[in-house]
């Protein structure tokens, strides 16, 4: 792992408080209006391709139409695709048995990216009101995203030149 991302990992865990107090008293609006370009400057900074700690650590959830539309792509029954790629957690969702992902691959490509499920499509939810609708979510991935930590250090940063 490189220093730069050592850096990043600790300060983040440095700032974890800041950042959940940021997410509860700030104007949400104000938020929504920041995201858009600070998703887009992290995503600038970060390539998902050499990190993957999304899809090495950590399953999306896979909801019907996921696993429907997957199952179809891989021309296997969904009893089948959920029976060899999917378990129940505790909250009753389906994720992956495994980590990493088994859809990933050694090159840090996913092999279902055009159908992969909805949670991976909109992950790190960098660019939507999840930011701050579920702030445990956002805190735990702002510890091994380093997307999701870039865009956090962006609004601490304007509500401080505010």
């Amino acid at each position: 792992m490189s220093d730069r991302l050592k850096n990043w990992e600790k300060k983040s865990a440095e700032h974890s408080k800041q950042y959940k107090q940021y997410l509860e008293r700030t104007n949400r609006n104000v938020i929504l209006k920041q995201l858009p370009d600070l998703h887009e400057e992290a995503f600038e900074k970060v390539d998902c391709l050499s990190c993957a700690a999304c899809c090495k650590n950590y399953s999306p959830r896979f909801k019907t139409p996921d696993i429907k539309r997957i199952s179809k792509y891989l021309k296997m029954k969904e009893s089948i695709f959920i029976e060899t790629y999917l378990v129940l957690d505790k909250e009753g969702d389906y994720v992956v048995k495994s980590s990493p992902c088994p859809f990933l691959g050694s090159d840090n490509y996913c092999s279902i990216y055009d159908q992969r499920p909805s949670d991976c499509q909109r992950f790190p939810y960098t660019d939507e009101d999840v930011i701050f609708r579920r702030p445990a979510l956002t805190l735990k991935n702002a510890s091994f995203c380093p997307i999701t930590y870039y865009v956090l250090e962006g609004l601490l940063a304007a509500e401080k030149n505010k």
